[in-house]
């Protein structure tokens, strides 16, 4: 006999709910200590010490496994491997795949009991009402751009604030470090760099000041070039393989996702208009991995970020 899936769903939601108290949120758990914990859906309680979380996108993976906390489920992304690449195999090694990032499968989700799920409501804010059923959910508002703030709610949610402090304690120390190797802040500024990224199916995205890889480099304290501040809602300014020209800095990055015929990077980079900037003829423009710059937004990544900017900006 089969069953419909809303069936099957509701079963997985109830036998979640009965094996965990914790899974209701907002309520203390019958098990130990909890905490709340103001979210962008609302003040959500949550077990102290969460020992089962389940995370539904990259950047709260990546605080996860930064805190040293192994999830037991986690959506996949779009890459052979499911999980992003940069991440550590041992880390990520036993994590339950759960489904895609934008649709996980709530029962892969319920059948794990677990006691904490990390997202965001730009992603999966539709689905609140589900995941609260099935464990305490804490979403931030959005991802990218805040994700300081948001690695912060993480740490919290996970009881992990101690942690947390040295995390961004050393990130700090290695950011002061290398500025200082490129010669002390004004040198840094006065280079001038720019992060270019080609998409399958989408313009070409000369990245602007508001998003995840602009706050590296800000911290840094690389300057960017005034195009940047074209970029729509400070994200990103696109345009067509015909005005990559703009795209011109002392130094740029490259990355590519998705086909790169269709992503328009073969075309790109192949062209007369592309060869002739003067970075790519001083050998300053560097193809780097789209999934550790663009897609990883989290202090583990930018940690990585951190050592091949150092290995290859000019000093």
């Amino acid at each position: 006999m089969t069953f419909p899936r809303r069936a099957v769903l509701a079963g997985a939601l109830a036998l979640a709910a009965t094996a965990c108290s914790s899974a209701r949120p907002n309520s203390p758990s019958s098990t130990g200590s909890s905490h709340l914990v103001k979210t962008a859906m609302g003040d959500v309680r949550v077990k102290e010490h969460p020992q089962r979380v389940v995370v539904l996108d990259t950047a709260e993976l990546d605080s996860a496994i930064t805190l040293g906390v192994k999830p037991v489920g986690a959506t996949h992304a779009d890459v052979a491997s499911g999980f992003l690449d940069y991440l550590p195999k041992d880390k990520v090694a036993g994590i339950k795949d759960v489904g895609a990032m934008m649709s996980p499968g709530l029962e892969s989700v319920a059948a794990l009991g677990p006691d904490l799920i990390l997202t965001s409501k730009v992603r999966h804010g539709d689905k609140y009402a589900e995941l609260s059923k099935i464990a305490p959910t804490v979403m931030t508002e959005s991802t990218g751009y805040p994700w300081k703030q948001n690695f912060q709610l993480h740490a919290l949610a996970l009881g992990r604030t101690a942690e947390a402090k040295a995390v961004t304690d050393e990130y700090g120390a290695h950011v002061r470090e290398l500025t200082a190797r490129l010669g002390g802040p004004a040198k840094a500024a006065a280079l001038k760099v720019n992060v270019v990224r080609f998409v399958e199916g989408a313009d070409i995205r000369i990245y602007g000041r508001k998003n995840y890889i602009a706050t590296v480099l800000a911290d840094v304290g690389l300057g960017r070039p005034a195009v940047v501040d074209r970029a729509k809602d400070g994200f990103s300014y696109d345009v067509s393989p015909e005005r990559i020209d703009l795209a011109d800095a002392d130094v740029i990055f490259h990355t590519t996702y998705g086909d790169p015929a269709k992503a328009k990077a073969t075309q790109t980079l192949g062209s007369a208009l592309w060869k002739g900037l003067p970075a790519v003829r001083a050998g300053r423009a560097h193809a780097v991995d789209d999934q550790l710059w663009i897609q990883g937004i989290g202090y583990g990544a930018a940690e990585a970020i951190l050592r091949e900017l150092g290995e290859l900006l000019p000093r």
